[in-house]
């Protein structure tokens, strides 16, 4: 019995922890909408970092989730998928994290940790896995929902967020940004 509220406890604490961050709409159903907040909700990284309110379009036809500074772009098919679009709502929300919270000496740092050749497209020829932004953003929505269902869940050694331990990626945002590593704490709470 104490196992199973132990187990209860892991799986239920880091959605509770988990902050949502400040955002508003621009388009998308109610449903797709709370696909949104449900997959923020989900994973322990404190969204509420992010000192700006970013707005999510969400419509039909994005042929790529694409961020730009306090935007993000959503298909609405993919919201529509359910809980497969949270690691990508996931992935593009940590884009506002890079462009927020990260200063010059973090993202070189964190150029050579991510195994990148470059921070962000300085140079367009070289092909899209040498930027370390990406596989930041990616890191980020694995390390922080370590969860079976994360469509960021790495198959192989060389997907973007497998460029380093998850562990070693939640410690290297502690001294960064200040985040703190929930599932860790967790961790403790449980004895493990």
């Amino acid at each position: 019995m104490r196992l199973v509220v132990v187990a209860l406890a892991l799986a239920l604490a880091p959605a509770a922890l988990a902050s949502g961050g400040h955002y508003a709409f621009a388009g998308g159903t109610s449903a797709e909408q709370q696909q949104v907040t449900q997959a923020l909700e989900a994973s322990s990284f404190d969204w509420s970092l992010v000192p700006v309110q970013v707005t999510i379009h969400i419509a039909r036809g994005i042929p790529v989730s694409y961020s730009t500074s306090g935007q993000i772009w959503l298909d609405a098919d993919l919201l529509d998928s359910g809980s497969f679009s949270w690691g990508v709502v996931q992935m593009e929300f940590a884009q506002q994290v890079q462009y927020t919270l990260l200063s010059a000496s973090a993202r070189s740092q964190l150029t050579g940790l991510l195994g990148a050749q470059q921070w962000c497209y300085d140079d367009p020829a070289l092909p899209r896995g040498a930027n370390a932004c990406e596989r930041f953003a990616a890191m980020l929505a694995w390390s922080y929902w370590p969860a079976a269902g994360n469509s960021m869940r790495p198959s192989s050694s060389s997907d973007w967020s497998a460029s380093m331990s998850p562990k070693a990626f939640r410690s290297i945002l502690t001294q960064l940004i200040g985040s703190p590593d929930r599932l860790d704490s967790l961790r403790v709470v449980a004895g493990r």
